[in-house]
């Protein structure tokens, strides 16, 4: 596919400081309490990451972290909002729960009066992602698949549900990600055959992760539109948006990746202005 054009839109993001990032249990295949954490790498690389944000033009607004709450860092994970409508997440694991009701006063506080929370399990952009004038709602290891009607009625915008089938890609944002708003890029072994088969009709010319890109959390990535700032470790994947007409800004996320999280984990974007719609 030839390269062509791509425009920057100045994004509005929601990060939380890994202040007390740390592992100490294990709810997904990349955490092992017995391995090594260094909180100031943590912080180090996040602040890498915040601070491309900035400079690249995005507002970031920061949600403040709470004691024995390490997962806060992945703000991704907790709400999904469009127009200025929030949903807040609902976890499935009760290690994760404490951070719900942080993130429902953090948007009551900031003029949200559109806000709920989930009532199925929903992991919020972690599971859904907006793409275009429809959602992707990812299902098989976290949030429910009743979570798509959910999302959908609240929202007013049609969900389209993928089924996740390797524990290592247990969110949506693991295995695929949204780089404009007809482009994504995924890694097919992720998915059942009937889901590949959706991805391959809505995206035929979609660009596909090789398995080294992915393990890399390569996909985890968040883009402008023209940027796209991913795990710089996936080498192959630079290359592939480079050939699309996009500008790919690799960060060092390893020592978060000891709890499975990664660029877009670590990136709630807030679209719209409370009580815009």
């Amino acid at each position: 596919m030839p390269e062509r054009a791509r425009t920057a839109r100045p994004r509005h993001f929601l990060m939380c400081r890994p202040t007390y990032f740390d592992v100490h249990y294990s709810i997904n295949p990349w955490m092992d309490p017995r391995r090594p954490t260094a909180t100031d790498v943590g912080v180090a690389q996040w602040k890498w990451l915040h601070d491309v944000f900035v400079e690249l033009g995005h507002r970031v607004d920061l949600v403040q972290p709470v004691p024995g709450m390490p997962d806060m860092v992945f703000t991704a994970n907790g709400a999904i909002v469009v127009a200025g409508r929030a949903m807040v997440a609902r976890f499935r694991h009760d290690v994760r729960t404490g951070e719900e009701a942080s993130i429902l006063e953090w948007f009551r506080a900031h003029g949200y009066a559109d806000v709920v929370q989930a009532s199925e399990i929903n992991e919020g952009e972690g599971d859904v992602l907006l793409a275009g004038d429809r959602f992707l709602a990812g299902t098989g290891f976290r949030s429910a698949k009743g979570a798509q009607a959910e999302v959908a009625e609240f929202f007013g915008v049609p969900a389209q549900g993928l089924t996740l089938v390797d524990p290592r890609f247990y969110h949506l944002d693991t295995a695929l990600a949204v780089v404009d708003v007809d482009t994504v890029m995924y890694h097919p072994p992720a998915f059942s055959a009937e889901s590949r088969e959706v991805l391959a009709d809505l995206y035929p010319d979609a660009i596909l992760a090789s398995v080294a890109d992915a393990e890399v959390f390569g996909l985890n990535a968040v883009s402008d539109g023209h940027h796209v700032v991913l795990p710089e470790a996936a080498s192959r994947l630079h290359g592939q948006l480079a050939e699309r007409g996009f500008e790919p800004i690799g960060v060092d996320m390893t020592e978060l990746l000891k709890a499975g999280g990664s660029v877009k984990c670590c990136t709630l974007e807030l679209r719209g202005a409370p009580g815009s719609t």
